[in-house]
């Protein structure tokens, strides 16, 4: 992906895993009809060989679901350290201090209990801290959701 403002492009790999560690809500972007359809949702992730994979869950049926299946194409936006930037009496000079990570990929329902577990445990991980026991019965009251991201850009304005 072009970054027009290369100024604030982020590419150590370091710093962008650092942005996705910071975020907590992964705005997921789907078709629907001929429109995008944006939801916000929690997650956890692993980064491997130039792949940043990530886990959410979902209830066991509905629109987000439906759309995966008929098209698996997705794209990806997170944000962290989002905080306002004083224009003072200039309105045009308020902005906002961010960083960012946008990516596209292929999401996909995932099936196998054992990686269910696993995706689970990264998201609870990600999301409070702290290592939970799963089990076959705790992967089975919700869906998984695996999206397997390897193009993607971060960006970051102080």
């Amino acid at each position: 992906m072009l970054m027009r403002r290369s100024d604030r492009e982020v590419t150590d790999i370091d710093q962008i895993m650092e942005i996705v560690d910071q975020a907590r809500i992964l705005h997921l972007g789907m078709f629907a009809e001929g429109y995008p359809y944006v939801v916000p949702l929690h997650y956890g992730y692993e980064y491997e060989n130039g792949v940043l994979t990530f886990y959410l869950h979902s209830a066991g049926e509905g629109r987000k679901l439906d759309l995966i299946r008929a098209n698996p194409n997705v794209c990806v936006e997170l944000e962290a350290n989002v905080e306002l930037v004083s224009g003072h009496d200039i309105p045009c000079r308020y902005g906002a201090a961010f960083s960012s990570v946008i990516g596209t990929g292929k999401a996909e329902i995932v099936c196998a209990a054992q990686e269910k577990i696993k995706g689970l445990k990264l998201l609870m991980v990600h999301q409070t801290g702290r290592e939970f026991n799963m089990n076959e019965t705790m992967a089975d009251g919700v869906a998984v959701l695996k999206v397997t991201v390897t193009d993607f850009t971060a960006k970051k304005r102080s």
